[in-house]
């Protein structure tokens, strides 16, 4: 009943030193050491911790030893404590980070950004896709084409019709595959009708500069040209002179009209890849008046019989020239 709060207090430690407890300070201190190089841990400081509890100086091995102690000094204890936890935080801070997986987990994320990016475009671009796709088959056959290029306000024989089909990689003309479609407009970089009207005029002006893209584009022409369903390997001159007209709606060589007027004129079978390859090289390296024409070179027959209607022409021209010519002198 009458008990008081001093009746729970432990009377103060003895002075005498607990020697037990002399070696595991000394162990602590040189692990301090150890881990703290740049700091200089001595006794001293340990020594002076809550030196003045109670009024009594106490020793360092009296102190460390009664820290845990139930009902030992609480004003010492919770000194020591607090500096314990400010060397474990100076500890802690000194310490390496840790591994950290930000990079693969980064790299994971924009992984399954990307696939999220790729499904989204692969969805959006298949759904454009089905918008002209034939209802029974599937595949864009004439019919879509037409509103395909109503949609892009172009005229299928537009020469950036072409220029799609190019990028599309189109195998037969008048017809798109779903993979042909998705496939091209990935490597436009585009998924929308607005997309596509945007970037044609940018291809068609790398084509005005580039002669490399432009012999790409001209060399696909031949083969987007031919019924590959009957196994065709020859180019009908009709067509082939449509294709010549609409591939060099830019870039244009000077001998072209006569070239084509040649063969309406003539009875020609067909146009071969090889002709038609090489007529580009033939248009580049010989000039509009034919001078430098070497029949000796091994050109197709088919540009010797037309440099030869052409000589021709021109000698007829200067005959008809030297008559009106000699006529008129003979009036005078």
């Amino acid at each position: 009943m009458g008990n008081c709060c001093s009746c729970f207090k432990v009377p103060p430690p003895s002075p005498t030193t607990d020697q037990s407890a002399v070696p595991e300070i000394k162990e602590d201190t040189m692990e301090m050491r150890r881990l703290f190089p740049s700091h200089q841990y001595t006794m001293g400081p340990l020594t002076s911790i809550d030196s003045r509890a109670n009024g009594n100086k106490k020793s360092p091995a009296t102190n460390l030893s009664g820290l845990n102690n139930v009902g030992s000094d609480n004003c010492g204890s919770v000194q020591v404590v607090q500096n314990n936890l400010r060397l474990s935080k100076a500890f802690y801070a000194r310490l390496p980070p840790l591994g950290r997986s930000t990079t693969f987990n980064s790299g994971n994320t924009n992984a399954d950004c990307d696939k999220q990016m790729r499904e989204l475009s692969d969805a959006k671009l298949n759904g454009l896709f089905d918008q002209y796709k034939d209802p029974h088959e599937d595949i864009i056959l004439e019919d879509g084409i037409e509103r395909l290029c109503d949609d892009l306000q172009l005229s299928p024989d537009d020469f950036k019709v072409l220029v799609l089909a190019w990028k599309l990689d189109a195998e037969q003309m008048c017809q798109f595959t779903r993979q042909e479609f998705v496939n091209g407009l990935k490597l436009l970089k585009v998924d929308s009708i607005r997309g596509v009207q945007l970037r044609l005029p940018e291809v068609v002006q790398e084509l005005t500069v580039n002669g490399d893209l432009f012999k790409d584009l001209y060399r696909f022409t031949f083969r987007f040209g031919l019924d590959v369903t009957s196994g065709q390997r020859i180019l009908p001159v009709d067509m082939a002179i449509v294709l010549w007209r609409l591939v060099f709606t830019i870039r244009e060589p000077p001998l072209l009209s006569r070239w084509l007027a040649f063969l309406e004129n003539h009875h020609v079978r067909g146009i071969p890849r090889d002709t038609w390859n090489m007529f580009l090289n033939f248009a580049e390296v010989i000039g509009s008046d034919l001078g430098s024409y070497d029949d000796a070179e091994a050109w197709p027959s088919l540009f010797d019989d037309f440099v030869e209607y052409e000589n021709d022409q021109m000698n007829q021209n200067i005959t008809k020239d030297d008559i009106i010519k000699d006529s008129i002198t003979n009036k005078d």
